[in-house]
């Protein structure tokens, strides 16, 4: 089945589509127009099903959708999904609104530390930081995160490297731990 080019990187983020509602859920619907998804054409998925609508008994189930991996020779679009498991996984814990825990996760799924960079955790004058955003650097695109009460739930988005060769803008604190 052909995918629609902008699906891959439109369906890893549907939280933050939220926020966007209208253009979002234009780019859904053309995904699915598009046959984005690995569900199939419209129609029941089980040839057997009844004319009552009841799926039938079978033998075979469809396996479980693997979990995201860290998948090194491919681009950061096909990384995504394992950033966004990452980050999900960080925001759910206590450690939420430290940007350390995100470095630590990432490099614990073998994302290079070299190549990440973190915003502070708190502002200029110590109160905690309304957002966060971490990112790491992927052959000419970024992979970035950002979480804290400002956004909500976590968000993350494949973008192009800056000009300056880094992949956020402002100051960034150094990772030397």
């Amino acid at each position: 089945m052909a995918r629609h080019p902008e699906c891959s990187v439109r369906r890893a983020r549907t939280r933050a589509g939220l926020r966007i509602a209208g253009p979002a859920l234009v780019v859904a619907a053309a995904c699915a127009l598009a046959a984005c998804t690995a569900v199939g054409p419209i129609g029941p998925a089980d040839p057997e099903q009844t004319a009552t609508g009841s799926p039938t008994a079978t033998s075979s189930a469809a396996p479980p959708p693997s979990a995201p991996a860290l998948l090194p020779d491919s681009s950061a679009a096909e990384n995504l999904p394992f950033f966004s498991s990452i980050v999900d996984q960080v925001w759910a814990t206590e450690n939420r609104a430290a940007g350390r825990a995100y470095i630590d996760a990432l490099v614990e799924g073998g994302f290079d530390k070299a190549a990440m960079e973190v915003t502070h955790d708190t502002s200029t004058v110590g109160n905690p930081a309304e957002s966060i955003q971490f990112a790491v650097r992927w052959q000419d695109e970024c992979l970035v995160g950002q979480v804290g009460p400002a956004t909500g739930e976590p968000y993350t988005v494949v973008v192009p490297v800056l000009a300056e060769g880094t992949c956020l803008v402002g100051d960034t604190r150094p990772i030397d731990w």
